[in-house]
């Protein structure tokens, strides 16, 4: 009589496969889970970096220009003069410099509409200007200055910091400012909206051309 092989084959049964599945489907959404949180940590990190990388782009263009305050070339050919090198404002900053012979630069730096704006009015030396205003710095939350002062008297060439423009005594001028930028990144995603705080940065700037003065 013929052994019957297939009662001796082995396999798995339904429960055993269902078991497996939903091991594999537990496995699988850990994994994802994994990755969403990834994903996540990485555009707020982007964001941050982002955000660090252009406030520092917009204080050295900033600082950039309030080192030039007061740059008056006194060539022979020059035909401008500087009267107002640097306007103080708590909030804003306005800064005068000779270009060339010819031009004389004036830069304001303020916020607009939360945005950190660059104003240029370039006057020539037979009384014309022209104005342009550019964004260098988006979602601004503060900017604020503090200037550094002279009393004139021998000695140090800065006696203090102003604490705002109303401490400005007639008699100094100001020789140095600081520098305060606050902003805060793109807030479109709510990642980013919750777990990332502005981000702030100071500075600080001797101006050498109203020290040798």
């Amino acid at each position: 009589m013929r052994k019957n092989k297939r009662s001796n084959q082995k396999g798995i049964t339904l429960i055993e496969l269902l078991v497996a599945l939903v091991i594999c489907a537990m496995v699988i959404a850990g994994i994802y889970r994994l990755f969403i949180v990834q994903s996540k940590a990485y555009t707020v990190q982007d964001q941050v970096v982002e955000i660090q990388q252009n406030i520092r782009s917009a204080m050295e263009v900033l600082l950039r220009d309030l080192r030039m305050a007061g740059y008056d070339s006194d060539g022979a050919t020059s035909q401008i003069s500087i009267a107002n090198p640097i306007i103080p404002n708590d909030q804003s900053v306005t800064v005068n410099y000779e270009y060339d012979d010819t031009h004389r630069h004036e830069i304001t730096y303020s916020v607009m509409n939360g945005n950190l704006t660059r104003q240029l009015t370039i006057f020539t030396n037979t009384g014309s200007s022209s104005t342009t205003r550019e964004t260098i710095l988006e979602n601004v939350e503060a900017l604020n200055f503090i200037y550094g002062v002279d009393d004139g008297d021998e000695g140090d060439a800065m006696n203090r910091w102003a604490n705002n423009v109303a401490d400005i005594k007639a008699n100094e001028k100001v020789v140095a400012v600081r520098v305060t930028l606050t902003a805060k990144p793109d807030e479109t995603n709510p990642d980013v909206k919750k777990w990332v705080s502005p981000r702030t940065l100071t500075s600080a700037v001797t101006i050498r051309n109203l020290c040798l003065k």
